[in-house]
């Protein structure tokens, strides 16, 4: 086929499957739908097998000599194809990083509207720059921007972790964020354990030295 024009606005060809009647070689090695082997018969026998069994024949591969073909639900083993390169696209999503922009002066709807945006991208797995943008004298105000971009990472400390603190970079402040890969509730969980388990310890600890000094007063006479 010859190459299209460079700005041929046609919709592109759609290459077809070889299945059933599209297939044009007269002999195939054919493969059951269990997976047994029919042998090498005829193309007009293969298409009466697949039509007995309500199936379509596929060609499986027709560098083969002779090519085979396979009896198959071609409707399902397409779904399950497209199924699954969707799975493979979703486990290979390369993290960006996404940024959110805002004056330290802010009002409230605009900053649930800077949230919601943040909270899509790190549902994404998409890394988050929140920039505070300082216009004039407002770099003065350093101070403000940070405890904005604190309050900025409590707020989203449920999908969220901070992977930069504020920093000051020109007339912007910055922070990065990035999904927050243990629930917040299992850290707290582990933080409060190992604090009761640390305290544990120090009660153990006095009870010890108190056995000890019982132990060590000598016996009263009388």
């Amino acid at each position: 086929m010859p190459p299209r024009p460079r700005f041929d606005r046609r919709a592109p060809v759609r290459e077809l499957p070889n299945i059933n009647d599209r297939i044009s070689y007269p002999q195939l090695r054919v493969v059951d739908a269990d997976g047994s082997q029919l042998g090498v018969i005829t193309r007009e026998e293969a298409l009466e097998v697949a039509k007995d069994r309500e199936l379509d024949l596929v060609l499986v591969s027709e560098k083969a000599d002779p090519p085979v073909c396979r009896i198959m639900d071609y409707g399902k083993y397409k779904f399950e194809q497209e199924k699954k390169a969707k799975e493979a696209k979703k486990k290979s999503h390369q993290t960006e990083v996404k940024e959110v922009k805002m004056r330290y002066k802010i009002d409230s709807h605009d900053y649930q509207v800077r949230i919601g945006q943040a909270v899509r991208f790190l549902k994404d797995g998409d890394k988050v720059k929140c920039t505070v943008i300082f216009r004039g004298r407002e770099i003065q105000h350093t101070a403000l921007a940070e405890q904005l971009l604190y309050r900025m990472a409590r707020d989203l400390e449920e999908s969220a972790e901070i992977q930069q603190d504020p920093k000051r970079e020109g007339r912007n402040m910055i922070m990065f964020l990035s999904p927050r890969k243990t629930p917040l509730a299992k850290e707290k969980d582990a933080a409060a354990a190992a604090t009761k388990a640390v305290r544990t310890i120090e009660v153990n600890r006095e009870i010890s030295r108190e056995v000890n000094r019982e132990g060590s007063r000598e016996p009263t006479r009388i």
